[in-house]
């Protein structure tokens, strides 16, 4: 009978926190409630807008190519007798680089050279002998026949005044009659005999006379140059730098036999993104970087590609270095950069001072008189080292917060620290002399209430 009071007792104790504990929360959140929520202030740096210099800068990764360089392939397949060079010859154009072997195509060019000395004595003569006797022979043939047709034609002229004056019989006038038919027949073909062979065949006898020779010169200069493949000279001045056969090799038709570069003049091509790409010039300062080298390469654009690449979508520009380099070679791979474009009174900020909205637009947060950060959307232009040109959105002397605005909603209440002087990291994050300024901002009321 007495233990149920001690447990009851026992239960009302144990409570006792917990009601307190809720008390105390109840307390706590009560007075949060009444009291009003102090607003938060950002400790912010600013810089006035200003005009300044830019310049576009295009850069990029390039590989090294000779601006004349040629891979010599010989045109006959033939086993190589000699090398006139190695690796690393300086060679002039047309000068001996190999010599295949060429006994058979010397014999050949040994025969076509009788056979048209044969078809050029043939053709003299043809045309300065044979051709004048036979025009010589049928005229003399003409005269003949028509000497006989006139005097045949006396003889018939006589006979019929012999028999009309009744002085011989009619079968004389006729075997007259008919040797003058005869010889008139005989005359006339030769007549045209004659003269088609001084109008047409004269001609047809020259022009196979001359077909005769230039088929033997052909035949003989097709034959020189066999000969003369068996030879390798250079097409360029350079350097031979590739020499992959050895002497009593097989040399193939239309292989590579040697390489020649020239190194006077060297070429980096680069594939820039279609904007840089387009924004270049031919003309257009740049510079040719090589790794461990301690000054750049001065170098030029000659050639902007007009059309992009389909496959990479990108544009192929050269770069000349305007001097040799004897730290530029063929083959590396260096990085380019060119000044495109400038702007000598352009609106730039730093780059920390730059955002992105939700809907990828760029936007400034600007430090207005009434101590509060305003988002102000700008249109931006070119960029370089750590600054970007302003296009529209923004005045100069406009105070821009370029150092602690990252994540500030627009209309936040700020403090100014000192202005910046420096343009900000070039990436558009803050720089990190901007991260304890939040530290340094003064508590609010709840931070207070909490402490």
């Amino acid at each position: 009978m007495i233990r149920f009071p001690l447990l009851r007792l026992r239960i009302a104790v144990s409570a006792l926190p917990l009601l307190g504990a809720i008390a105390l929360a109840a307390a706590i959140f009560g007075c949060g409630g009444e009291e009003k929520e102090a607003t938060p202030v950002v400790s912010v740096k600013v810089q006035p807008a200003r005009r300044s210099t830019i310049s576009q800068v295009v850069t990029g990764e390039a590989l090294v190519f000779p601006v004349q360089q040629a891979s010599v392939a010989p045109k006959i397949s033939s086993t190589i007798r000699e090398f006139k060079v190695q690796r690393g010859s300086h060679v002039r154009k047309g000068q001996l680089l190999a010599v295949l072997e060429n006994k058979d195509l010397s014999a050949a060019e040994l025969q076509s050279k009788g056979e048209f000395e044969q078809a050029q004595a043939a053709y003299i003569s043809t045309t300065q002998a044979s051709l004048p006797q036979q025009l010589q022979k049928a005229r003399l043939d003409a005269d003949a026949a028509k000497s006989a047709y006139e005097a045949q034609q006396k003889v018939y002229d006589s006979r019929r005044n012999l028999f009309q004056q009744g002085a011989i019989p009619r079968r004389d006038l006729d075997a007259a009659e008919v040797s003058l038919a005869q010889a008139k027949s005989q005359y006339e073909s030769s007549q045209r005999q004659f003269e088609d062979l001084q109008r047409v065949e004269e001609e047809q006898l020259r022009k196979a006379a001359n077909g005769q020779l230039s088929a033997a010169q052909g035949k003989y200069e097709g034959a020189q140059a066999q000969l003369s493949y068996s030879e390798i000279r250079s097409p360029i001045d350079g350097v031979v730098t590739d020499r992959p056969l050895y002497a009593g090799d097989l040399a193939s038709a239309n292989q590579p036999l040697l390489t020649v570069m020239d190194m006077s003049r060297l070429i980096a091509k680069a594939h820039l993104a279609g904007a840089d790409g387009a924004a270049l010039k031919v003309g257009d300062a740049a510079e040719l970087r090589i790794a461990g080298a301690d000054e750049p390469v001065k170098a030029r654009v000659t050639l902007v590609s007009p059309a992009l690449d389909p496959g990479s979508t990108t544009i192929e520009v050269w770069f000349e270095a305007v001097k040799a380099s004897p730290a530029l070679h063929p083959g590396m791979t260096v990085q380019v950069s060119a000044t495109a474009k400038t702007f000598k009174d352009a609106l730039v900020v730093p780059d920390s001072a730059l955002f992105k909205n939700p809907e990828g637009a760029e936007y400034l947060l600007l430090a207005g008189t009434d101590a509060r950060a305003h988002a102000r959307e700008v249109h931006t232009g070119i960029s370089n080292a750590g600054s970007t040109q302003i296009l529209e959105g923004l005045k100069p002397g406009d105070s821009v917060i370029v150092d602690g605005g990252y994540g500030v909603p627009d209309n936040t209440q700020i403090k100014i620290e000192s202005a910046a002087n420096s343009p900000g990291s070039p990436d558009g994050e803050p720089d990190s002399s901007a991260k304890p300024a939040h530290k340094n901002a003064k508590p609010s009321s709840q931070e207070k209430d909490k402490d």
